[in-house]
């Protein structure tokens, strides 16, 4: 069955929508007692991000979000995360400490306040330079006690994600949501629990990983390089958070992971985790008409998928 068709969110009512989520923050950032007076809104994609100045404090609101997916479960594990790895001693953004650690709900919006990083500079996302990081990011949260999901949102997300890609060529080919389906048919119950994964790749240890590209969300300043955005944490292999890195990367990885006592990179799970990738942003396509600007962001990640040998079945233990 076919999706209800959706318009695409006009330029007008995204700017609408960012003053909406920068109102939301300001008001409850005024009932939390914050002087939020001189507040602007700094990023505007995903989330809206509000610097609630002259507090010290940044709003992030999430305003783009999958079907199926509610912020507010990723926002606790986020928090959690972000304070354990404080605890530890680590450099990562911390939740102000000038409002209670809990997402808050204000005006259909769910926010959190987090302390505000002064000075960071531009970052070049060197995949390579960054990945002694991510390594040591891993041998920190391999010991990470919280409850966190196994491959977290991606069953319910790619399954509606494809429902409602029906019949919208305007957003996806038949012909490619066709193929998206049958290799998500073979490579999803890799992913359905941590056994059936075992049962493919035997011997290949899963644990707590960032989840969403961490050689991105790390933030530079003068002083530090800080490590954030953990809403997607959760169970998998290490090479989830390193798909499409390329190989110098896995390369630098790899030396890193040696030094800190971690195994190599596995090239069947590596690949298996780049075409589950793959599929995830093809499964992003159904946010356009909520997100717009993702049809070009995406288009050159969907090519080369395109240009890739379909996946017709997982490799034999």
């Amino acid at each position: 069955m076919g999706s209800t068709v959706v318009s695409v969110i006009t330029e007008e009512e995204r700017a609408a929508r960012s003053r909406r989520a920068c109102d939301a923050a300001v008001a409850a950032a005024t009932a939390l007692g914050l002087d939020a007076s001189e507040a602007e809104v700094l990023y505007d994609v995903f989330s809206v991000v509000v610097d609630l100045a002259p507090s010290p404090v940044v709003a992030r609101v999430p305003v783009v979000t999958p079907r199926g997916i509610t912020s507010a479960g990723f926002q606790r594990t986020e928090l959690d995360v972000s304070r354990w790895m404080a605890s530890r001693g680590e450099p990562t953004v911390v939740p102000s400490a000038l409002v209670p650690a809990e997402p808050v709900e204000r005006d259909g919006f769910t926010m959190t306040f987090w302390e505000k990083v002064e000075g960071v500079l531009p970052g070049d996302y060197d995949a390579v330079k960054r990945m002694p990081s991510v390594a040591h990011l891993h041998s920190i949260l391999a010991e990470y006690p919280g409850e966190v999901g196994f491959f977290p949102g991606m069953q319910g997300y790619v399954d509606l994600a494809f429902d409602d890609l029906e019949g919208r060529e305007d957003l996806l080919p038949a012909a490619d949501l066709a193929r998206a389906r049958a290799e998500w048919a073979v490579l999803s119950p890799l992913i359905a629990s941590p056994s059936a994964f075992a049962r493919v790749f035997p011997g290949v240890p899963v644990q707590v990983v960032h989840g969403d590209a961490p050689f991105y969300n790390l933030i530079e300043t003068a002083d530090a390089v800080l490590y954030s955005d953990y809403e997607h944490v959760g169970v998998a292999p290490v090479e989830w958070d390193l798909a499409h890195t390329g190989e110098e990367a896995i390369a630098s990885y790899d030396a890193a992971a040696v030094d800190l006592g971690l195994r190599a990179v596995d090239t069947d799970v590596l690949r298996a985790m780049e075409r589950l990738r793959d599929l995830q942003m093809v499964a992003a396509t159904a946010m356009i008409p909520q997100l717009p600007l993702l049809a070009d962001g995406l288009s050159s990640t969907l090519q080369t998928w395109r240009a890739t040998e379909p996946w017709r079945d997982l490799p034999s233990p």
